[in-house]
Parts: structure tokens; sequence; C-alpha cells
């Protein structure tokens, strides 16, 4: 298995959430590969909503395209995401 590293991060709707199984599902999905992984990381105060990490081989190709369809996976998916890229162009 190759190196993974963090690709995107987002928040939720203060309402929303989604678990790991489908989370990891919709990120394979998007990206065409199964060797994904995701994460969830609670703020510090009760209130602060999760960030959710996604995790993908470091040469992962076509990020743009990849981009993309996470974008619209996650808008059929009625999910309101503050989707921010964590790598490096």
């Amino acid at each position: 298995m190759s190196h993974q590293t963090a690709m995107f991060r987002f928040t939720l709707g203060s309402d929303q959430s989604i678990g790991p199984s489908d989370l990891k599902r919709l990120w394979s999905r998007a990206c065409g590969t199964p060797n994904v992984s995701v994460g969830r990381s609670q703020g510090l105060y009760p209130a602060d909503r999760p960030t959710y990490s996604l995790y993908a081989p470091q040469h992962l190709e076509n990020l743009p395209e990849v981009e993309q369809r996470l974008r619209r996976m996650l808008e059929e998916s009625n999910l309101r995401a503050s989707l921010i890229p964590a790598y490096h162009k």
C-alpha cells in the first residue's frame, strides 16, 4: 500500500454528519480507487463542528477532476460541505 496524504478537509452544516463507512465509500468513488481512508476530528469546544479529512495516495492523478466529482457527490448527498484542498498544487 502506498503512503497516503490528506487531500481534502471539510466541515458540514451544524445539523449534518456522515458516518465513516459512508464517507469512505463516497471518497473512494470520487477518487476511483479503494486505496483511501478518512478521518474525523472534533474541535476544542463542544460547539465546534468536526473536521473530516480525506486521505489518498500521494500521487493521485487528476485532482481537479476528483475534486469536482467529490463536490458533486457531496451535493447529491444533500451535504453542505465547506471543502478545503489540503494538497499542494
